[in-house]
């Protein structure tokens, strides 16, 4: 058995059977587990998905959402514990793979087509 075989075998287990399948573009709702005091609730994260990298269990998503008149951008680990749902809202019609060009854009300027050929 290689080490490459052995490290994606002890992965598997903690690895989520039910992430849906994510692209560049796609409006989500990311359901993130926050703990207050003793309590822990899921506060729900909304916004389009400007970037993806990693694979297996290191995939990582990059969401963007304007609050406030702010842009604000997390990342998130698809298979962490503290992420306790991904939900494909809307499916986005783009051409690159990386939409760092929101960045830099206001307003309706930031909307992305929506694209129909692809099933939620």
């Amino acid at each position: 058995m290689h080490a490459t075989e052995i490290i994606r075998s002890i992965e598997a287990k903690y690895m989520k059977q039910e992430v849906p399948l994510i692209y560049v573009g796609d409006t989500v709702k990311v359901g993130v587990r926050i703990r207050e005091g003793g309590k822990e609730r899921t506060q729900p994260y909304e916004g389009i998905v400007i970037a993806m990298r990693g694979s297996g269990i290191n995939a990582v998503i990059t969401v963007r959402k304007i609050f406030q008149g702010v842009g604000v951008e997390r990342v998130f680990l698809l298979h962490s514990p503290k992420v306790e749902s991904v939900k494909v809202l809307r499916r986005g019609k783009v051409r690159r793979a990386k939409l760092y060009y929101l960045r830099d854009r206001v307003g309706k300027a930031t909307r992305v087509k929506q694209r129909f050929d692809r099933a939620l």
